[in-house]
């Protein structure tokens, strides 16, 4: 509604609209104040962001970024939503993951669960992660089956977990028809965890068996989790799971099952991350490429993808543990507004061991916060219609499927797998994103920025161990700089103390603060505590306040001016006083007295490995 004033004229009256010419040139005379001179396109592309996948964030989107028809929510191509209603109704289902082994303790974790919040289960059952098949009774009881979907995650042979879930079913009471969940029979993601063959015969027959007897039952997870977790990009994660989707129906139909049938019994699992934005885009792409699988199979009323999002477990970290729960927030918010039906928001000290019932609380109370008191389930699609998540979804989902085509002409996914096509894309993608956070282009808050050296370890049971195989591996962006901060632990268990470094900041703190705190961070994160006493030194004072530190090694912190008037000498006197090494904050210049130089951009985790190495700590 137009605000009117009592004349009558509108009030934006004056304000006539911007052209992007006029916005591109403010843009200019910001950069140029900047130091950067560029002028036109040139302008916009220094304010973009380049994602993975090639895809590109621009600072500014507008009418002009037009996009396919969405469709409308519930109607093909289900980019809005596989529902009409989307999640408004009852918001999305909050779907908890349980990896415990004692169907006792289980029990316990369950029925607090349900009672405050969540309303779905999903179960690791068997396998030396999960509760025995023989104690899944135990550890359901007192759960009304009726009400309380149970997912299973039974791995490389959920035969024996199926069959006695649906004795329970039987045993008590529950009506087929009742029965509300997923069986989780994952042939493809199997294969791909332990890099062996995809075992079909047993996926058909409970799939056969779900559309015959159970309706509320999905037979199949079509898990794009595995390959998020090996590095895989977004596009690469959409691209996988439609390959893996085309061969469980290509498996389903060759069984007797119509495409209808077949679709039924898929549900798809992703990955959620911090970026709420590429969230948001990846599960709308999902769907829409879903159903154009599904039109192409003569089925276009079948593409209604039904999604399961899963907050990465990628994003997580061991040190500072605590951020993670801002990154599952985020996270969790990307996938409701997004459009996922089931969402499971990892407890925040997932990396650390089994969570204890505070973990699991506020994990479960991460989606009540977002349904309840943000409402974002009382709009259906809500991000749809912006230009820059429209265009997002259209490029993301271009991308992805150009990637499906590619492992559809190595002969399916089960193909791409066996051949080390797949390994070998998800590898190349992980080391390129590796660089950058290495480099901290890609920071983690609490690992590569900001560490807090003192923080109290968060201790938790340990996870059995899963047995290894030959299949993809599992990554982290912690793990550099986990790798790096546990050499330091060491060190203090061994010696007392952590190695140390000495800030030798030259003139007033105006000049040399913005470097000495990038510096102190720097060194943070890889376990070597900075040094910063006096708060400034010069020639006459550098050798005796790094005596006084009990440092082997020190860092120049200043402007490149008094770099160049005093860099030298004060190496210098460094170096007398018995400096091993000395680094320089900032880049190459006519100072030579420095031996490394850091900066915004260079290999920290390269440069900190090499100094521990030089340092002796193992």
């Amino acid at each position: 509604m137009t605000v009117q004033p009592a004349d009558g004229f509108s009030l934006a009256a004056e304000f006539p609209d911007p052209s992007h010419d006029q916005w591109q040139s403010l843009v200019e005379g910001v950069l140029r104040r900047s130091g950067k001179d560029v002028t036109g396109p040139a302008a916009e592309e220094a304010l973009s962001t380049a994602l993975g996948d090639g895809l590109t964030v621009r600072p500014l989107y507008t009418s002009a970024d037009t996009s396919a028809d969405p469709g409308l929510p519930g109607f093909a191509p289900f980019t809005r939503g596989s529902r009409a209603t989307g999640n408004t109704t009852d918001g999305w289902d909050v779907r908890q993951r349980h990896a415990l082994t004692d169907p006792v303790r289980l029990n316990e974790a369950v029925l607090g669960d349900l009672e405050n919040g969540v309303t779905s289960l999903w179960l690791a059952v068997g396998g030396p992660g999960g509760v025995p098949v023989s104690g899944l009774a135990r550890a359901l009881e007192g759960v009304y089956l009726d009400l309380a979907p149970v997912v299973l995650d039974a791995g490389a042979d959920p035969g024996p977990a199926v069959r006695e879930l649906l004795g329970l079913y039987e045993a008590r009471g529950i009506a087929k028809e009742s029965a509300r969940g997923s069986l989780g029979v994952d042939p493809l993601g199997q294969a791909a965890r332990a890099g062996t063959e995809p075992e079909w015969e047993s996926a058909v027959h409970w799939a056969r068996l779900c559309s015959q007897e159970y309706p509320g039952l999905r037979a199949l997870a079509v898990d794009a989790l595995p390959y998020h977790e090996a590095g895989g990009s977004a596009a690469e994660e959409l691209g996988l799971s439609l390959a893996t989707g085309v061969a469980c129906l290509r498996a389903l139909t060759a069984a007797g099952l119509s495409v209808e049938g077949a679709c039924a019994q898929l549900e798809f699992r992703y990955a959620a991350t911090a970026d709420q934005f590429l969230t948001i885009a990846k599960l709308r792409a999902a769907r829409r490429l879903w159903a154009r699988v599904a039109e192409v199979c003569g089925a276009p009323g079948a593409g209604a993808q039904r999604q399961h999002a899963v907050t990465s477990s990628v994003m997580m970290t061991r040190r500072d543990p605590w951020v993670n729960m801002l990154r599952t927030t985020l996270a969790c918010l990307g996938a409701g507004v997004g459009g996922a039906e089931s969402v499971t928001v990892l407890p925040f000290d997932h990396a650390l061991g089994l969570p204890d019932a505070f973990a699991r609380r506020i994990a479960r109370n991460t989606s009540t916060i977002l349904m309840e008191e943000s409402h974002l389930a009382r709009v259906t699609d809500p991000a749809g219609g912006s230009w820059y998540v429209e265009r997002l979804t259209d490029e993301l989902a271009a991308a992805a499927w150009a990637f499906f085509q590619e492992v559809e002409r190595a002969g399916g996914q089960a193909a791409a797998l066996g051949s080390g096509m797949v390994q070998e894309r998800l590898a190349a993608t992980w080391a390129a994103r590796s660089r950058d956070l290495a480099r901290r282009k890609e920071p983690v808050t609490g690992v590569s920025e900001f560490p807090a050296l003192d923080e109290r370890s968060v201790e938790r049971e340990p996870v059995p161990d899963a047995p290894s195989g030959g299949g993809l591996p599992r990554v982290r962006r912690d793990e550099a700089f986990e790798a790096l901060r546990a050499r330091s632990d060491a060190h203090l268990a061994a010696t007392g103390a952590r190695p140390k470094v000495f800030l030798a900041a030259l003139g007033p703190a105006a000049v040399h603060t913005a470097r000495a705190s990038f510096a102190a961070n720097l060194f943070l994160s890889g376990g070597i505590r900075p040094v910063h006493d006096p708060v400034s030194v010069d020639a006459s004072t550098a050798a005796a306040a790094f005596t006084a530190s009990g440092a082997r090694i020190a860092c120049l912190c200043s402007s490149d001016t008094l770099y160049a008037e005093q860099a030298d000498a004060v190496a210098s006197a460094l170096r007398t006083a018995g400096a091993e090494q000395i680094f320089l904050a900032g880049r190459p210049g006519e100072y030579t007295g420095a031996d490394v130089h850091v900066f915004a951009g260079c290999d920290v985790v390269a440069v900190l490995s090499s100094e521990l190495d030089r340092m002796g700590v193992a």
